[in-house]
């Protein structure tokens, strides 16, 4: 299957399937020389794991690392990292009712008119567990950008029909919603267990903030960074959309209004989000996603079998009611890849 690569002077390759064996990545472009260790990138598998609240999926996986290749002696040898995440807790058993049905809202019916066959347990690689692997690539990247002083906080802005009013980084990993308003949080988390209850889902917004970026990175006019990172978030099953900065606030306002002047100290606002003809300006990237509900839910649905009959479709398993709180890891490790995959090309072309 094509498309399970990202990036071209860093890039990633990510295989294996909801309820198969494994799933897990190859890493091409890791420095050479770099410390990486396999606790390093259990932290922030730890914080995409599924079973972490009411919230979330009550599947329980361990997302233990296991680094097969590219390290020797604690330090990456500059060949391919090969990382495997070993599926503990599948159960493919819960989709046998289901498996000549296409489910509303899944790449069911897309994978099988596309393949002309289809893995139903738990949608195979169009499933949310193929973004493990992402996360693991995206704990090495993030480490290759450390000494640049890059960082990426990306937290939930909106969720069940209700909006941050504030914005407290400190707070972020403290609430199960991943939330940057502790009030905003509690509202959310109760709405979404509600939810739960019932076998419903809701979406949410995603905010991601970006600093330490320097001016000058991006490659126009088909690579442009915003355009990168655009990719990256829609290549997320779940995100239906992505705004920069003022994102569509901006049809509202006049050029007057909407461009980021300049003085002598630089730029007085940024309204671009960070980002101007595809390259860094040097100032803080920020962008929003939207993040739709979870397709799995158990409330009764109408659809149609792999022979095209009528039919109603209950969706048995364990599901998150919210994508949001999960989804905020796999959205940092992204932009931590496709930063590492720029400034790898940017160093290659001033050679």
């Amino acid at each position: 299957m094509a498309g399970n690569s990202f990036g071209q002077a860093f890039r990633i390759t990510t295989f294996g399937e909801s309820h198969g064996g494994a799933v897990g990545v190859v890493i091409d472009g890791v420095t050479p020389g770099l410390e990486i260790s396999e606790s390093e990138i259990q932290q922030e598998m730890d914080r995409r794991k599924p079973g972490q609240s009411s919230v979330t999926t009550p599947r329980q996986e361990e997302d233990k690392v296991s680094i097969m290749a590219g390290i020797f002696e604690g330090k990456a040898t500059g060949t391919p990292l090969f990382i495997v995440l070993y599926n503990k807790d599948a159960r493919p058993e819960a989709y046998d009712s289901i498996k000549s049905l296409y489910r509303p809202g899944h790449a069911d019916i897309t994978y099988d008119k596309k393949y002309g066959i289809r893995d139903y347990r738990g949608s195979g690689r169009a499933s949310g567990r193929e973004t493990a692997a992402r996360v693991a690539a995206g704990a090495v990247a993030r480490k290759m950008l450390k000494e640049k002083g890059v960082k990426v906080v990306a937290y939930t802005l909106e969720a069940a029909g209700y909006r941050c009013k504030t914005f407290d980084e400190s707070v972020i990993e403290q609430n199960p919603v991943r939330a940057c308003d502790p009030d905003t949080a509690a509202l959310m988390t109760k709405r979404i267990e509600e939810l739960a209850e019932i076998g419903d889902s809701c979406g949410g917004i995603i905010e991601c903030r970006i600093t330490g970026v320097k001016a000058g990175l991006g490659e126009p006019v088909f690579d442009k960074m915003d355009a990168e990172l655009a990719k990256a978030m829609l290549s997320l099953g779940a995100v239906k959309g992505i705004e920069f900065g003022k994102g569509f606030e901006c049809v509202s306002m006049l050029g007057s209004e909407h461009n980021d002047w300049m003085d002598k100290n630089g730029f007085v606002s940024n309204n671009a989000g960070g980002i101007l003809g595809g390259i860094s300006t040097g100032q803080e990237i920020i962008f929003r996603i939207a993040v739709k509900p979870t397709s799995s839910i158990s409330v009764p649905q109408k659809t149609i079998d792999i022979n095209g009959n009528e039919t109603d479709i209950v969706t048995k398993g364990r599901h998150d009611p919210c994508i949001c709180p999960r989804i905020v890891p796999v959205v940092e490790a992204m932009v931590y890849i496709v930063l590492a995959d720029q400034y790898k090309r940017q160093a290659s072309m001033m050679e």
